[in-house]
């Protein structure tokens, strides 16, 4: 019985490793695919928001960092899950097109949780001056980032700039 097994499992040992040697064979086509090694990437932008003497926000970016990995999950961009005050980030290529879309709730006026007798309770906190971050699956078409605010009356655009 030990020698029928090894007359069948020895050929097919053979027989895969001639398959592995003939796909990397000068002849053979090896495909290197740069867009997956994007898609193994993830984009960090680091913003700083502060709030001008008019009462405007001005809004500039730290730093930008690249890394390897993949994001779990991509959020989904839904207008009406953003309040007035909320920001709009948008990461485009040059021509206009949206690869990324996401709202950061309103970084200079912060919601926090405090514990005390009574329980957990959440206080508004407003800051004059706040730092905020996105996140994102890097990819080598994105050229532009924008941000926009959330008004009553639209959106109003707070930054604009070439990465």
């Amino acid at each position: 019985m030990k020698n029928l097994l090894n007359l069948f499992i020895v050929p097919v040992f053979v027989f895969c490793s001639f398959l592995q040697i003939k796909d990397l064979s000068p002849g053979g086509s090896l495909k290197i695919e740069n867009s997956s090694k994007d898609n193994n990437q993830i984009g960090y932008l680091f913003f700083k928001v502060e709030k001008t003497k008019s009462g405007l926000e001005k809004i500039t970016l730290e730093s930008k960092k690249i890394t390897d990995g993949k994001l779990k999950s991509t959020p989904t961009f839904d207008r009406n899950s953003g309040g007035v005050g909320d920001f709009i980030v948008s990461l485009t290529d040059s021509n206009g097109k949206e690869f990324v879309k996401q709202i950061v709730e309103d970084p200079l006026n912060q919601n926090l949780e405090s514990f005390d007798k009574e329980g957990i309770s959440r206080h508004k906190v407003s800051t004059e001056n706040a730092e905020f971050s996105v996140r994102y699956s890097h990819s080598a078409e994105i050229q532009v980032v924008k941000v926009e605010k959330i008004t009553t009356a639209g959106n109003q655009l707070l930054f604009n700039q070439k990465l």
